[in-house]
């Protein structure tokens, strides 16, 4: 159809095309052009002596194809009345002798009535063609443009499909390290703070010092584990409901702590929050991995704004972001002022060991715990940076509607009292060098403390008569696994008292990245502090 149009005839039509739009210009080349054709006729004198529309039709006919139909019937008539008045019968006079003035004037309205039928025929199909081939490439382009978001979606799938493949793999390794690593550095972090209460004061400076150091590396280690756990949505989670606007503002003196006097700390609060149902430690954790690494990319000083706002997120908001579910969200968004991020950065901002930052100042986990946090809670996370400008991050957590357990106020921790060697407690470990380290905690507290290498050998003890007030069981053991032990040993005891240790759990106790109800965990690593807080809150 394209080379239809593309003919050299056409292409003249097409360029003439502006005459027949403008009336004023088509009506008065009709009009000029039957005055032209008198005037070459009264040029010509007697030479066409016999053929009075001679030089009319053929003037007319290009009045009629520059202006079209009515421009072409004001040419034929005005044409026809000239000839007439001028060249048929007696000069001076319309009248038309009979019957060769007749003759001649039908034959002259029949031919340019056709001559104009054929050529406003000739202009409106080709009208026609062009509206045709208009239809045609407009459903092309659309056609090619559903084709290109077709093929942006399956790119974005696929983008999806291998993020969630990389997540997963990552996941596995994640958990298959994270269980013997958790496990060693329990040993570490143990040994290291029993050895340091038998410190007498009396000992070389330096050995406090190396425990110090010790402690150190480990925790970091420790923080380095519960990071890649984070990121692939594998820490067990406590949610509650909880007031983001509570959270924030119980953050200030934090922030402000964290942060420095160089860098000013605004929070806008909305009005009527909606609750959201999220672990409160580990939001609190990730507001503070968003302050900290706001304040490094403010450097000499800036302003960090802590907003809280309800953000509905509608559908098409949601097809265009992965993993993301329309509905209501309760927002917590992080700003700065700072250097910012490119788009390549913004792009690679949540990948693990990503980092900006020069050797040695950060290990790259900081937004990835933040985002598998996130992620894992049901929630969306969104980066808005430009450089030199700055950079918001915002948090959306879903909307709860339910029933739950309020979030628990941050307390001041109180020391906490010794336990009774009246007080039995049976710890269960396969692996020996950290049952050794939890039955030594343990009695280092002032507990009773019975050890049982499995499960089944926890079991036995049990029908041996011991009556412990409270079971500490690894999750993940050969055998019978932590779960399998407590469930037979209420059976036996009714209302024994349960703690579980596990340095990597996957759905023994966490089902959807959610502990259990009614299920108390202490995570490997632990210090003595946190072992002696589980342990008082498990029996009290």
């Amino acid at each position: 159809m394209g080379d239809v149009l593309d003919k050299p005839f056409h292409r003249l039509v097409i360029r003439t095309e502006a005459i027949r739009r403008r009336p004023l210009l088509a009506y008065g080349l009709a009009v000029v052009m039957p005055v032209l054709g008198m005037t070459i006729r009264f040029a010509l004198g007697g030479t066409m002596d016999g053929f009075p529309f001679l030089t009319f039709v053929p003037l007319e006919t290009l009045a009629a194809f520059l202006g079209g139909l009515g421009p072409g019937i004001v040419s034929a008539v005005l044409g026809g009345l000239i000839a007439n008045y001028y060249l048929i019968g007696t000069p001076g006079s319309f009248s038309l002798p009979w019957p060769d003035g007749w003759v001649a004037m039908v034959f002259y309205t029949l031919m340019m009535a056709l001559i104009i039928a054929l050529n406003t025929g000739m202009l409106n199909a080709l009208e026609r063609l062009r509206a045709s081939e208009s239809r045609l490439e407009k459903r092309v382009e659309e056609r090619t443009a559903a084709l290109h978001a077709e093929i942006a979606e399956r790119s974005n799938a696929e983008a999806t499909i291998r993020q969630m493949q990389k997540m997963e793999a990552l996941g596995q390794l994640t958990g298959g390290v994270a269980h013997d690593f958790n496990n060693m550095l329990s040993i570490v972090i143990g040994s290291i703070e029993m050895a340091r209460r038998r410190l007498t004061g009396a000992e070389h400076p330096r050995i406090a010092q190396s425990l110090d150091n010790a402690t150190e590396g480990a925790r970091r280690a420790a923080t380095l584990v519960a990071r890649l756990l984070a990121f692939s949505r594998r820490q067990p989670l406590a949610p509650s409901i909880l007031d983001a606007n509570s959270l924030v503002t119980g953050m200030s003196d934090l922030l402000q702590r964290t942060l420095g006097e160089h860098i000013g700390i605004e929070t806008v609060l909305a009005g009527g929050l909606w609750p959201s149902y999220v672990d409160a430690p580990q939001l609190e954790n990730a507001v503070l991995n968003l302050a900290v690494n706001a304040r490094d990319a403010m450097p000499d000083g800036g302003r960090l704004t802590i907003e809280t706002a309800n953000v509905p997120l509608d559908a098409v908001y949601a097809a265009a972001h992965e993993d993301v579910t329309a509905g209501d969200y309760v927002m917590i968004s992080v700003s700065d002022t700072g250097t910012g991020m490119s788009p390549e950065v913004v792009e690679r901002a949540f990948d693990p060991f990503f980092t900006t930052k020069d050797i040695g100042k950060g290990t790259g986990l900081g937004l990835s715990q933040v985002f598998g946090y996130v992620k894992q809670s049901g929630g969306h996370v969104k980066i808005y940076s430009e450089p030199g400008r700055g950079t918001s991050i915002k948090l959306y957590l879903p909307r709860h509607l339910g029933q739950g357990e309020d979030a628990r106020q941050s307390l001041p921790q109180a020391k906490v009292e010794m336990g009774s060697t009246d007080t039995l407690v049976l710890v269960v470990e396969d692996d020996a060098q950290v049952r050794a380290m939890s039955a030594g905690a343990v009695r280092e507290l002032g507990y009773g403390v019975v050890e049982a290498a499995s499960g089944e050998e926890a079991l036995e003890i049990l029908k041996g008569g011991k009556k412990p007030a409270l079971l500490f069981t690894d999750v993940v053991m050969t055998g019978l696994s932590g779960p399998q032990l407590a469930e037979q040993a209420r059976q036996m005891q009714p209302g024994l008292k349960v703690l579980f240790t596990t340095g990597y759990t996957r759905n023994a106790i966490v089902h959807n990245g959610v502990l259990d109800p009614g299920v108390m965990l202490l995570p490997k690593p632990f210090t003595l502090d946190q072992l002696a807080a589980r342990l008082h809150e498990a029996l009290s």
